[in-house]
């Protein structure tokens, strides 16, 4: 295995992935579970959407996400992924060089887990990343108009539709994989602590996920403002018809008894 190198893919092939009843006889692990596939690939699938593939052909990539096919739930037209080439140097130390591949010692299973959850929070993160910044893009014409009128703009049902947008994209990015959550493995592996810091550095995992954060937090924050105005729009427009609709019926009171005090004369 000197110096032999592998490509590892990470697919982020839907909303989620059911992995109930798919384990096996040569199941490597099962919080992700992980197997065997091909001639000397290695499989992991992580309960967030991602399948991640190690040392796989391309025919037997598609095999395996064929065989995915029916578990998963809100499978993505495009899928994300995210590649690394993995280069096995028992003369190294792991470490992941800029610009160069991720160098292990040895390959085991518990250092292929390591990588394939980075690879897969980075997927899930480059998706959500993408999301947000359409959300953004969405709300952004309403925010504009706002701040040079003063006032928003008069398609009420197109807010609605942005504002809607958005609440879903921070809904569905809120339930989403934790990055700060460190792979079971690492407890009876802590040695492998250094590797795991620094998949997290080279694919800047906390610093994505923070950055990811605040955007959210910036969307739901927009989404509420514009919520609130038009919220307070409509009250106004009701107390305004409520007045008109007082003053209506007192003039309407003054006038029956103007009639009735000319009648009764």
């Amino acid at each position: 295995m000197q110096n032999q190198r592998l490509t590892a893919r990470a697919l982020l092939l839907g909303d989620r992935l059911d992995v109930a009843g798919l384990e096996r006889s040569d199941v490597l692990s099962t919080t992700p579970l992980a197997f065997r596939a091909g001639q000397d690939g290695f499989v992991a699938l992580f309960r967030y959407g991602v399948a991640v593939l190690v040392g796989l052909t391309p025919l037997e990539e598609d095999e395996v996400i064929r065989g995915l096919r029916q578990r998963i739930q809100g499978e993505f037209a495009r899928h994300e992924e995210e590649t690394a080439i993995i280069e096995i140097s028992p003369d190294r130390d792991d470490q992941i060089p800029p610009g160069g591949p991720i160098y292990i010692k040895e390959l085991s299973t518990e250092r292929l887990i390591l990588i394939a959850d980075a690879l897969s929070k980075s997927a899930t993160l480059a998706r959500d990343e993408r999301e947000a910044t359409a959300a953004f893009e969405l709300v952004e014409p309403s925010v504009q108009h706002l701040a040079q009128k003063g006032r928003r703009p008069r398609d009420r049902r197109k807010i609605m539709k942005q504002v809607g947008h958005a609440l879903l994209v921070r809904q569905r990015m809120s339930g989403g994989v934790a990055v700060e959550e460190k792979p079971d493995v690492l407890w009876d592996r802590p040695d492998l602590e250094r590797l795991y810091a620094r998949l997290e550095d080279e694919y800047e995992l906390k610093e994505r996920a923070a950055a990811l954060h605040s955007k959210l937090e910036v969307l739901g924050d927009t989404a509420q403002a514009l919520t609130d105005i038009i919220d307070t729009e409509r009250s106004l427009r009701l107390e305004l018809i409520i007045v008109l609709l007082i003053v209506f019926e007192i003039f309407i009171t003054f006038y029956q008894m103007a009639v009735g005090y000319l009648t009764g004369h």
